[in-house]
Protein backbone atom coordinates (compact mmCIF):
# COMPACT_ATOMS: atom_id res chain seq x y z
CA UNK A 1 0.00 0.00 0.00
CA UNK A 2 2.84 2.10 -0.20
CA UNK A 3 1.66 3.98 -3.47
CA UNK A 4 -1.45 5.31 -2.21
CA UNK A 5 0.28 5.91 1.45
CA UNK A 6 2.72 7.98 -0.92
CA UNK A 7 -0.41 9.90 -3.05
CA UNK A 8 -2.09 10.75 0.09
CA UNK A 9 1.24 12.80 1.37
CA UNK A 10 0.83 14.43 -2.42
CA UNK A 11 -2.45 15.23 -1.40
CA UNK A 12 -1.92 16.70 1.76
CA UNK A 13 0.84 18.88 0.35
CA UNK A 14 -1.70 19.93 -2.16
CA UNK A 15 -3.55 21.43 0.66
CA UNK A 16 -6.38 18.61 0.47
CA UNK A 17 -7.51 17.76 3.97
CA UNK A 18 -7.06 13.95 4.39
CA UNK A 19 -7.66 12.50 7.95
CA UNK A 20 -6.79 9.05 9.54
CA UNK A 21 -10.21 7.83 9.08
CA UNK A 22 -10.40 8.89 5.58
CA UNK A 23 -6.85 7.27 5.31
CA UNK A 24 -8.32 4.26 6.39
CA UNK A 25 -11.12 4.61 4.11
CA UNK A 26 -8.71 4.78 1.00
CA UNK A 27 -6.97 1.81 2.21
CA UNK A 28 -10.31 -0.16 1.97
CA UNK A 29 -11.30 1.79 -1.41
CA UNK A 30 -8.35 0.46 -2.97
CA UNK A 31 -9.03 -3.08 -1.82
CA UNK A 32 -11.97 -3.20 -3.16
CA UNK A 33 -11.45 -1.56 -6.58
CA UNK A 34 -7.51 -2.06 -6.89
CA UNK A 35 -5.10 -0.27 -9.45
CA UNK A 36 -5.91 -1.59 -13.12
CA UNK A 37 -8.76 0.48 -13.70
CA UNK A 38 -7.25 4.07 -13.63
CA UNK A 39 -10.73 5.55 -14.01
CA UNK A 40 -12.52 3.67 -11.39
CA UNK A 41 -9.43 4.26 -8.99
CA UNK A 42 -9.68 7.84 -9.09
CA UNK A 43 -13.63 8.12 -8.79
CA UNK A 44 -13.60 6.08 -6.16
CA UNK A 45 -10.54 7.78 -4.58
CA UNK A 46 -11.96 11.28 -4.93
CA UNK A 47 -15.29 10.02 -3.37
CA UNK A 48 -13.52 9.22 -0.20
CA UNK A 49 -10.65 11.75 -0.06
CA UNK A 50 -11.47 15.19 -1.64
CA UNK A 51 -14.88 17.07 0.27
CA UNK A 52 -15.23 20.52 -1.53
CA UNK A 53 -15.20 21.65 -5.25
CA UNK A 54 -11.91 23.25 -4.77
CA UNK A 55 -10.46 19.97 -3.09
CA UNK A 56 -11.82 17.50 -5.76
CA UNK A 57 -9.80 20.00 -8.18
CA UNK A 58 -6.28 19.87 -6.51
CA UNK A 59 -7.31 15.64 -6.27
CA UNK A 60 -7.61 15.67 -9.77
CA UNK A 61 -4.54 17.17 -10.81
CA UNK A 62 -2.59 15.70 -7.48
CA UNK A 63 -4.02 12.01 -8.88
CA UNK A 64 -2.79 12.62 -12.52
CA UNK A 65 0.38 14.32 -11.52
CA UNK A 66 1.02 11.30 -9.21
CA UNK A 67 -0.12 8.06 -11.65
CA UNK A 68 1.43 9.56 -14.60
CA UNK A 69 4.67 7.67 -14.55
CA UNK A 70 5.61 9.17 -17.94
CA UNK A 71 9.36 8.36 -17.39
CA UNK A 72 10.80 6.47 -19.67
CA UNK A 73 7.86 6.25 -21.99
CA UNK A 74 8.65 5.24 -25.76
CA UNK A 75 12.33 3.54 -24.86
CA UNK A 76 11.18 0.26 -25.99
CA UNK A 77 10.02 1.57 -28.92
CA UNK A 78 12.88 3.71 -29.97
CA UNK A 79 15.19 0.98 -29.20
CA UNK A 80 13.48 -2.11 -31.23
CA UNK A 81 15.40 -3.26 -34.17
CA UNK A 82 17.70 -0.18 -34.61
CA UNK A 83 20.59 -1.76 -32.08
CA UNK A 84 22.28 -4.73 -31.47
CA UNK A 85 23.83 -3.89 -27.77
CA UNK A 86 26.11 -5.67 -26.99
CA UNK A 87 26.41 -6.77 -23.48
CA UNK A 88 28.65 -4.38 -21.08
CA UNK A 89 28.41 -5.71 -17.49
CA UNK A 90 27.22 -2.30 -16.57
CA UNK A 91 23.74 -2.68 -15.82
CA UNK A 92 22.42 0.83 -16.32
CA UNK A 93 23.97 0.96 -19.54
CA UNK A 94 22.89 -2.64 -21.06
CA UNK A 95 19.54 -1.02 -19.96
CA UNK A 96 19.75 1.69 -21.80
CA UNK A 97 21.01 0.40 -24.69
CA UNK A 98 18.57 -2.34 -24.77
CA UNK A 99 15.63 0.31 -24.48
CA UNK A 100 14.32 -1.74 -21.51
CA UNK A 101 12.03 1.42 -20.55
CA UNK A 102 10.22 -0.49 -18.13
CA UNK A 103 13.28 -2.15 -16.08
CA UNK A 104 14.53 1.72 -16.38
CA UNK A 105 11.35 3.09 -14.92
CA UNK A 106 11.17 0.54 -11.87
CA UNK A 107 14.86 1.14 -11.20
CA UNK A 108 14.28 4.98 -11.04
CA UNK A 109 11.11 4.58 -8.56
CA UNK A 110 13.26 2.78 -6.56
CA UNK A 111 16.49 4.58 -6.67
CA UNK A 112 14.07 7.43 -6.11
CA UNK A 113 12.90 5.80 -2.93
CA UNK A 114 16.45 5.27 -1.06
CA UNK A 115 17.67 9.03 -1.98
CA UNK A 116 13.98 10.75 -0.48
CA UNK A 117 13.24 12.37 -3.78
CA UNK A 118 10.00 13.31 -2.29
CA UNK A 119 11.43 14.80 0.42
CA UNK A 120 12.01 17.94 -2.11
CA UNK A 121 10.74 21.13 -0.82
CA UNK A 122 12.89 24.11 -3.08
CA UNK A 123 13.45 23.89 -6.54
CA UNK A 124 17.12 24.98 -6.13
CA UNK A 125 16.98 21.25 -4.71
CA UNK A 126 15.78 20.08 -8.66
CA UNK A 127 19.63 19.85 -9.92
CA UNK A 128 21.24 18.25 -6.32
CA UNK A 129 18.74 14.92 -6.54
CA UNK A 130 19.15 14.77 -10.05
CA UNK A 131 22.42 14.17 -9.56
CA UNK A 132 21.86 11.76 -6.46
CA UNK A 133 19.15 9.89 -8.23
CA UNK A 134 21.78 9.09 -11.37
CA UNK A 135 24.19 8.28 -8.83
CA UNK A 136 22.02 5.85 -7.39
CA UNK A 137 21.16 4.04 -10.72
CA UNK A 138 24.98 3.81 -11.51
CA UNK A 139 25.70 6.62 -13.71
CA UNK A 140 29.13 7.20 -12.31
CA UNK A 141 29.99 3.63 -13.25
CA UNK A 142 28.15 4.16 -16.92
CA UNK A 143 30.68 7.04 -17.18
CA UNK A 144 33.80 5.53 -16.33
CA UNK A 145 32.41 3.02 -19.15
CA UNK A 146 32.20 5.33 -21.35
CA UNK A 147 35.61 6.57 -21.01
CA UNK A 148 37.05 3.09 -21.04
CA UNK A 149 35.23 2.43 -24.77
CA UNK A 150 37.10 5.89 -25.52
CA UNK A 151 40.35 4.75 -24.74
CA UNK A 152 40.11 1.39 -26.07
CA UNK A 153 40.26 -0.72 -22.97
CA UNK A 154 36.67 -1.86 -23.83
CA UNK A 155 35.75 -3.04 -27.67
CA UNK A 156 33.02 -1.16 -29.32
CA UNK A 157 34.66 2.06 -30.57
CA UNK A 158 33.03 4.98 -31.56
CA UNK A 159 29.51 3.77 -32.47
CA UNK A 160 29.05 2.24 -28.87
CA UNK A 161 30.73 4.99 -27.46
CA UNK A 162 28.21 7.47 -29.10
CA UNK A 163 25.08 5.17 -27.98
CA UNK A 164 26.08 5.66 -24.82
CA UNK A 165 26.60 9.25 -24.27
CA UNK A 166 23.36 9.17 -26.07
CA UNK A 167 21.67 7.15 -24.04
CA UNK A 168 23.20 9.24 -20.92
CA UNK A 169 22.33 12.80 -22.13
CA UNK A 170 18.10 10.87 -22.29
CA UNK A 171 18.90 9.64 -18.59
CA UNK A 172 19.75 12.61 -17.11
CA UNK A 173 16.79 14.58 -18.89
CA UNK A 174 14.38 11.56 -17.44
CA UNK A 175 15.92 12.00 -14.00
CA UNK A 176 15.46 15.75 -14.10
CA UNK A 177 11.65 15.22 -15.22
CA UNK A 178 11.07 12.74 -12.47
CA UNK A 179 12.75 14.86 -9.70
CA UNK A 180 10.54 17.84 -10.69
CA UNK A 181 7.51 15.84 -11.29
CA UNK A 182 7.90 14.81 -7.06
CA UNK A 183 8.67 18.81 -6.51
CA UNK A 184 5.44 19.00 -8.18
CA UNK A 185 3.67 16.75 -5.81
CA UNK A 186 5.40 17.69 -2.77
CA UNK A 187 6.75 20.99 -2.73
CA UNK A 188 5.27 23.37 -4.72
CA UNK A 189 2.94 24.46 -2.19
CA UNK A 190 5.31 23.98 0.76
CA UNK A 191 7.90 26.33 -1.27
CA UNK A 192 4.46 29.34 -1.75
CA UNK A 193 3.55 28.64 2.27
CA UNK A 194 7.17 29.53 2.74
CA UNK A 195 7.20 32.64 0.33
CA UNK A 196 3.68 33.63 1.93
CA UNK A 197 4.71 33.61 5.30
CA UNK A 198 7.31 35.41 4.81
CA UNK A 199 5.32 38.11 2.92
CA UNK A 200 2.79 38.15 5.89
CA UNK A 201 5.70 39.60 7.75
CA UNK A 202 7.10 42.19 5.76
CA UNK A 203 6.56 45.31 5.81
CA UNK A 204 3.87 46.77 3.15
CA UNK A 205 6.22 49.22 2.29
CA UNK A 206 9.16 46.86 1.22
CA UNK A 207 7.27 44.41 -0.65
CA UNK A 208 8.87 43.88 -4.39
CA UNK A 209 6.59 44.61 -7.52
CA UNK A 210 6.96 40.94 -8.68
CA UNK A 211 5.35 40.05 -5.49
CA UNK A 212 1.94 42.31 -5.87
CA UNK A 213 0.10 39.77 -7.23
CA UNK A 214 0.70 37.34 -4.29
CA UNK A 215 -0.14 39.75 -2.01
CA UNK A 216 -3.23 40.42 -3.46
CA UNK A 217 -4.26 36.84 -3.67
CA UNK A 218 -3.18 36.37 0.59
CA UNK A 219 -5.38 39.76 0.95
CA UNK A 220 -8.22 38.01 -0.32
CA UNK A 221 -7.70 34.52 1.16
CA UNK A 222 -7.36 36.76 4.67
CA UNK A 223 -10.58 38.53 3.71
CA UNK A 224 -12.51 35.18 3.44
CA UNK A 225 -11.11 33.56 6.36
CA UNK A 226 -12.29 36.60 8.43
CA UNK A 227 -15.78 36.52 6.43
CA UNK A 228 -16.05 32.70 7.25
CA UNK A 229 -15.02 32.86 10.63
CA UNK A 230 -17.61 36.10 11.02
CA UNK A 231 -20.26 34.14 9.32
CA UNK A 232 -19.77 30.72 11.37
CA UNK A 233 -20.51 32.94 14.78
CA UNK A 234 -23.76 34.07 13.00
CA UNK A 235 -24.83 30.77 12.07
CA UNK A 236 -24.21 29.45 16.34
CA UNK A 237 -25.76 32.90 17.64
CA UNK A 238 -29.20 31.96 15.60
CA UNK A 239 -28.97 28.57 17.29
CA UNK A 240 -29.85 30.19 20.72
CA UNK A 241 -30.66 28.31 23.73
CA UNK A 242 -34.73 26.55 24.46
CA UNK A 243 -36.56 29.62 26.68
CA UNK A 244 -38.30 27.76 29.13
CA UNK A 245 -40.33 30.23 30.18
CA UNK A 246 -42.13 31.29 27.02
CA UNK A 247 -42.07 27.63 25.81
CA UNK A 248 -44.39 26.83 28.84
CA UNK A 249 -46.40 30.30 28.34
CA UNK A 250 -46.86 29.57 24.81
CA UNK A 251 -48.25 25.87 25.39
CA UNK A 252 -50.71 26.33 28.24
CA UNK A 253 -53.37 26.07 26.23
CA UNK A 254 -51.12 21.74 25.81
CA UNK A 255 -51.56 21.09 29.15
CA UNK A 256 -48.00 22.54 29.21
CA UNK A 257 -47.26 19.88 26.58
CA UNK A 258 -44.37 21.21 24.79
CA UNK A 259 -45.73 21.02 21.36
CA UNK A 260 -44.40 24.42 20.55
CA UNK A 261 -40.81 25.05 21.61
CA UNK A 262 -39.30 29.01 21.76
CA UNK A 263 -35.74 29.74 21.44
CA UNK A 264 -33.99 32.62 22.91
CA UNK A 265 -32.49 34.58 20.05
CA UNK A 266 -29.45 36.80 20.00
CA UNK A 267 -29.51 40.14 18.78
CA UNK A 268 -26.29 40.09 16.35
CA UNK A 269 -25.11 43.85 15.20
CA UNK A 270 -23.41 43.27 12.06
CA UNK A 271 -20.47 46.05 11.20
CA UNK A 272 -21.18 49.09 10.09
CA UNK A 273 -17.83 50.39 8.94
CA UNK A 274 -16.07 53.74 7.50
CA UNK A 275 -13.05 53.00 5.70
CA UNK A 276 -10.89 55.38 5.20
CA UNK A 277 -7.15 55.27 3.87
CA UNK A 278 -4.57 57.74 2.67
CA UNK A 279 -3.01 57.32 -0.68
CA UNK A 280 -0.33 60.46 -0.37
CA UNK A 281 3.35 60.63 -1.20
CA UNK A 282 4.46 59.57 2.11
CA UNK A 283 2.50 55.84 2.40
CA UNK A 284 2.66 55.69 -1.56
CA UNK A 285 4.18 52.12 -1.07
CA UNK A 286 1.85 50.95 1.45
CA UNK A 287 -1.32 52.56 0.06
CA UNK A 288 -1.60 50.39 -2.83
CA UNK A 289 -1.91 47.23 -0.44
CA UNK A 290 -4.42 49.13 2.16
CA UNK A 291 -6.54 49.58 -0.97
CA UNK A 292 -6.36 46.36 -1.58
CA UNK A 293 -7.71 45.12 1.90
CA UNK A 294 -10.40 47.59 1.21
CA UNK A 295 -11.28 45.60 -1.77
CA UNK A 296 -11.51 42.67 0.14
CA UNK A 297 -13.46 44.02 3.09
CA UNK A 298 -16.09 45.79 0.66
CA UNK A 299 -16.37 41.44 -0.08
CA UNK A 300 -16.83 40.27 3.23
CA UNK A 301 -19.15 43.39 4.85
CA UNK A 302 -21.96 44.14 3.58
CA UNK A 303 -22.07 48.01 5.11
CA UNK A 304 -18.84 49.63 4.14
CA UNK A 305 -18.55 52.77 2.89
CA UNK A 306 -14.85 53.28 1.72
CA UNK A 307 -12.53 56.63 1.31
CA UNK A 308 -9.58 57.72 -0.08
CA UNK A 309 -7.87 61.44 0.07
CA UNK A 310 -4.17 62.98 -0.35
CA UNK A 311 -6.13 66.46 0.15
CA UNK A 312 -9.39 66.47 -0.58
CA UNK A 313 -11.54 63.04 0.58
CA UNK A 314 -13.27 61.13 -2.24
CA UNK A 315 -15.39 57.89 -1.99
CA UNK A 316 -13.94 54.90 -3.92
CA UNK A 317 -16.45 52.04 -2.89
CA UNK A 318 -18.20 51.83 -6.21
CA UNK A 319 -15.53 51.64 -8.14
CA UNK A 320 -13.67 49.23 -5.77
CA UNK A 321 -17.26 46.69 -6.72
CA UNK A 322 -17.44 47.60 -10.10
CA UNK A 323 -13.52 46.89 -11.35
CA UNK A 324 -11.33 43.91 -10.82
CA UNK A 325 -8.95 44.60 -7.93
CA UNK A 326 -5.78 45.63 -9.83
CA UNK A 327 -7.77 48.05 -12.57
CA UNK A 328 -9.44 49.82 -8.76
CA UNK A 329 -6.45 50.25 -7.49
CA UNK A 330 -4.33 51.63 -10.50
CA UNK A 331 -7.69 54.09 -10.97
CA UNK A 332 -7.43 55.38 -7.25
CA UNK A 333 -4.11 55.95 -7.21
CA UNK A 334 -3.71 57.87 -10.75
CA UNK A 335 -6.98 60.17 -9.50
CA UNK A 336 -5.85 61.52 -6.05
CA UNK A 337 -2.95 59.26 -5.01
CA UNK A 338 1.25 60.40 -4.58
CA UNK A 339 0.07 64.20 -3.91
CA UNK A 340 0.92 65.80 -0.24
CA UNK A 341 -1.08 64.75 2.55
CA UNK A 342 -3.62 67.27 3.95
CA UNK A 343 -5.08 65.60 6.96
CA UNK A 344 -7.47 68.90 7.91
CA UNK A 345 -9.03 69.26 4.91
CA UNK A 346 -10.12 65.18 4.50
CA UNK A 347 -11.16 65.20 7.91
CA UNK A 348 -13.40 68.31 7.01
CA UNK A 349 -14.64 66.64 4.03
CA UNK A 350 -15.85 63.74 5.90
CA UNK A 351 -17.84 66.08 8.65
CA UNK A 352 -19.38 68.65 5.97
CA UNK A 353 -20.03 65.87 2.98
CA UNK A 354 -19.83 62.60 4.66
CA UNK A 355 -21.20 63.24 8.16
CA UNK A 356 -24.47 61.29 7.53
CA UNK A 357 -22.56 57.66 7.40
CA UNK A 358 -21.41 58.23 10.44
CA UNK A 359 -23.62 56.98 13.38
CA UNK A 360 -23.24 55.06 16.94
CA UNK A 361 -23.36 52.13 15.00
CA UNK A 362 -20.52 52.79 13.26
CA UNK A 363 -16.67 52.10 13.39
CA UNK A 364 -14.38 54.41 11.47
CA UNK A 365 -11.17 52.67 10.07
CA UNK A 366 -8.03 54.74 8.88
CA UNK A 367 -5.04 53.74 7.24
CA UNK A 368 -2.70 56.21 7.43
CA UNK A 369 0.52 57.89 8.94
CA UNK A 370 -0.99 60.90 10.18
CA UNK A 371 1.28 62.98 8.47
CA UNK A 372 -0.43 66.27 7.68
CA UNK A 373 2.94 68.37 5.86
CA UNK A 374 2.33 70.98 9.20
CA UNK A 375 -1.58 71.94 8.05
CA UNK A 376 -3.84 72.20 10.27
CA UNK A 377 -4.51 69.01 11.70
CA UNK A 378 -8.26 69.71 12.34
CA UNK A 379 -8.26 67.67 15.42
CA UNK A 380 -11.56 69.25 16.62
CA UNK A 381 -12.73 66.92 13.97
CA UNK A 382 -11.78 63.68 15.61
CA UNK A 383 -13.14 64.58 18.44
CA UNK A 384 -16.49 65.11 16.63
CA UNK A 385 -15.49 61.58 14.90
CA UNK A 386 -15.10 60.38 18.40
CA UNK A 387 -18.31 61.59 19.71
CA UNK A 388 -20.65 60.43 16.81
CA UNK A 389 -18.70 57.19 16.02
CA UNK A 390 -19.09 53.53 17.88
CA UNK A 391 -15.51 52.91 17.31
CA UNK A 392 -12.50 54.75 15.76
CA UNK A 393 -9.92 52.48 14.73
CA UNK A 394 -6.30 53.91 13.63
CA UNK A 395 -3.61 51.71 11.52
CA UNK A 396 -0.39 53.26 11.15
CA UNK A 397 2.53 51.94 9.49
CA UNK A 398 5.01 53.82 10.82
CA UNK A 399 6.58 52.31 14.09
CA UNK A 400 4.82 54.04 17.60
CA UNK A 401 8.41 55.82 18.10
CA UNK A 402 8.00 57.92 15.01
CA UNK A 403 4.40 59.11 15.70
CA UNK A 404 4.82 63.05 16.79
CA UNK A 405 8.13 63.87 15.19
CA UNK A 406 8.73 66.21 12.37
CA UNK A 407 4.87 66.62 10.85
CA UNK A 408 3.18 63.20 12.19
CA UNK A 409 -0.02 64.98 14.39
CA UNK A 410 -0.57 61.29 16.11
CA UNK A 411 -0.15 62.78 19.69
CA UNK A 412 -2.97 64.79 18.06
CA UNK A 413 -5.14 62.06 17.10
CA UNK A 414 -4.50 59.34 18.89
CA UNK A 415 -6.65 60.79 22.34
CA UNK A 416 -9.84 60.24 20.32
CA UNK A 417 -8.86 56.82 18.92
CA UNK A 418 -10.18 53.75 20.73
CA UNK A 419 -7.51 51.66 19.22
CA UNK A 420 -4.48 53.00 17.45
CA UNK A 421 -2.08 50.62 16.36
CA UNK A 422 0.91 50.07 14.33
CA UNK A 423 -0.26 47.95 11.25
CA UNK A 424 3.38 47.15 9.11
CA UNK A 425 2.64 43.95 7.86
CA UNK A 426 -0.23 42.11 6.39
CA UNK A 427 -0.19 39.28 9.72
CA UNK A 428 -0.27 42.89 11.58
CA UNK A 429 -3.47 43.20 9.76
CA UNK A 430 -5.18 40.17 10.34
CA UNK A 431 -5.03 40.32 13.78
CA UNK A 432 -6.39 43.84 13.84
CA UNK A 433 -9.38 43.52 11.63
CA UNK A 434 -9.95 39.84 13.72
CA UNK A 435 -10.13 41.53 16.58
CA UNK A 436 -12.05 44.29 15.40
CA UNK A 437 -14.81 41.54 13.81
CA UNK A 438 -14.99 40.04 16.55
CA UNK A 439 -15.54 42.95 19.16
CA UNK A 440 -18.35 44.39 16.76
CA UNK A 441 -20.58 40.71 17.23
CA UNK A 442 -22.06 41.43 20.62
CA UNK A 443 -25.15 39.37 21.96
Amino acid sequence: MRPLEEFIRALRAADVRVSVAEAIEAHEVVAQVGYTDRRLLKDSLSLALAKTVDEKQRFADSFERFFERAEFAGWNDAAAGQWDAPETGNALADMALAGDGDALAAAMERAAAEIGAGNVRFRTQVNFLTRRLLDRLGLRDMEALINAVLRGDVPGGQVLADELEAARTRLFAEARGFVERQFDLYGRLEGERLRESFLEKTALSAVERRDHARMNQLIRRMARKLAARYHHRHKRARRGHLDVRRTMRVNMATGGIPFHTVWKQKKIEKPKVVAICDVSRSVAAAARFLLMFLYGLNEVLSDVRSFAFSSNLVEIGEQLDADHVDDAVAAVLERIGFMPTDYGRAFDDLKTRFGGAIDRRTTVIILGDGRSNYTDPRSDVMKWLNQRAKRIVWLNPEPVTFWGTGDSEMPRYRPYCHVAKTCRTLKDLERIIDDLLRSTTRA
